[in-house]
């Protein structure tokens, strides 16, 4: 979800963007490892969410540039809709529990 939702705001980015962009905008909190980005965009890929075409970067190293489809698009929201129906269960659960 924050992968497609980072695309969905900036594209196109390569893999180090996405990851940076994710961090810096959880104010450090959240950190995306190769070891979990890259396969994600891979199955993004397979998925057809996402398409990938490589260039050059600021720095003329060769890169896979990332952007968002419009099947994407449709999985950000169904993403984006599950996370408000978790967020607000676990709220709930937490509202009953005593201090």
């Amino acid at each position: 979800m924050l992968i497609l939702q980072t695309l969905a705001a900036n594209q196109p980015m390569h893999g180090f963007e996405i990851a940076s962009y994710i961090q810096e905008h959880s104010e450090e909190v959240l950190q995306v490892e190769e070891g979990s980005l890259y396969p994600a965009l891979q199955r993004m890929l397979l998925s057809g969410w996402i398409t990938g075409d490589w260039d050059r970067t600021e720095e003329n190293r060769r890169a896979r540039y990332y952007r968002l489809t419009a099947a994407g698009r449709k999985a950000l929201q169904r993403e984006l809709q599950r996370y408000a129906r978790v967020t607000q269960a676990i709220g709930r659960v937490l509202q009953n529990q005593p201090a």
